[in-house]
């Protein structure tokens, strides 16, 4: 086996989740890219200056270096399920476009694709399969499935989905990784109570943030792992119509739920124990971080990049998966597209409305 490390040019990078799990797999990561000011200060606090500040619209990948293998997830909002779907019919939902100039430009053997479950029934389930045609045009391999991070040893219940392509003369299968935790590994989950133990002497993103009276009151009357549902309709704090992340708790034998990136107060996630929201540090925590990653930035800043990245420890798990593709031979195709013909297309097809249809 080769000791050289895969590399890895890095595309809507945030703050750097997915690439601290592939930088934990092995992978050294040449470049990097984000559009949001802070997340690429936190970036090239943790990773170095390998970052580049700026829209990729502006990028001309010709001169970016050449890689192993592109990552990176465009971003989601409009395909999330918590908020108004736009999808493909959105500026942001189209942004997906330069990654797949990228991957055309730089050919990688391999990319990895990150987005939120919405992606999947965004549209009617039009935009996953245009995403999907226009990687596969380019003669990719294509694996599409979504991942629970929880099932990978993230301490939260996080769906994302997946799109992996290999180049068609690469000599590698990429098959979605056995789960490391959870009943289908006969493994407990990683809980969040687990995952907090000592997080108090955390010496980086660790602020309380001030929370009215009111609030701690309401909290009073949330029972461990429960939301705003909890609060008894006869009392003056009921609420109700709201999204289950209102209030929220911690169980802390439990994974966390999914830990999201905006939102008012009440969707800041809250101690198991204490009256209070999670500080950045126990957010962190629940994602897989180590303490010594360093965020740059203000409490709320903090907070969102933190709830728009990927868990670093479930990444590494897909990291390692795909180490084989850097050794495999290289065949000769006579046309690329060949690699992904119109049987293969089909069947393609029919597993991703099985996906869709499963996630809905």
């Amino acid at each position: 086996m080769s000791t050289r490390k895969p590399t890895v040019l890095s595309l809507f990078s945030g703050c750097g989740g997915l690439d601290l799990g592939f930088k934990q797999a092995g992978y050294d990561i040449k470049w990097a890219n984000d559009y949001e000011h802070w997340s690429t200060v936190t970036y090239a606090k943790n990773f170095g200056p390998h970052v580049v500040e700026g829209s990729i619209v502006d990028i001309d990948f010709n001169d970016t270096p050449d890689v192993d293998i592109i990552t990176g997830g465009f971003p989601c909002q409009d395909f999330s399920m918590i908020y108004k779907r736009g999808g493909l019919e959105t500026d942001r939902g189209n942004l997906y476009k330069h990654f797949v100039r990228a991957v055309e430009t730089k050919m990688p053997k391999v990319f990895v694709a990150e987005n939120v479950k919405g992606l999947l029934t965004a549209n009617g389930g039009r935009a996953i399969r245009q995403v999907v045609d226009d990687f596969a045009a380019l003669g990719y391999k294509l694996n599409v499935n979504l991942y629970n991070f929880a099932e990978y040893g993230a301490p939260q219940l996080r769906e994302r989905v997946l799109i992996i392509g290999v180049r068609h003369d690469v000599n590698f299968d990429y098959e979605k990784p056995e789960p490391t935790h959870g009943p289908r590994a006969n493994k407990p989950y990683f809980t969040a109570g687990e995952a907090l133990k000592g997080a108090e002497k955390a010496l980086f993103n660790n602020e309380h943030q001030n929370i009215k009276d009111k609030t701690r009151t309401m909290l009073g009357l949330i029972p461990e792992g429960g939301n705003f549902t909890s609060i008894p309709k006869d009392s003056p704090y009921y609420v109700k119509g709201m999204i289950s992340h209102v209030y929220r708790r911690l169980d802390r034998n439990k994974p966390s739920t999914t830990i999201i990136a905006g939102g008012g107060g009440g969707t800041w996630g809250y101690h198991y124990e204490e009256n209070r929201p999670l500080t950045n540090r126990e957010r962190a925590r629940l994602f897989g971080y180590p303490d010594d990653f360093k965020f740059e930035g203000s409490i709320t800043e903090v907070r969102r990049q933190i709830g728009n990245s990927v868990p670093p420890i479930a990444a590494k798990v897909v990291a390692e998966t795909l180490l084989p593709a850097f050794e495999a031979d290289v065949v000769t195709v006579v046309n690329r597209k060949e690699a992904f013909n119109f049987k293969d297309h089909l069947n393609f097809g029919v597993k991703l409305k099985k996906l869709v249809l499963a996630s809905e």
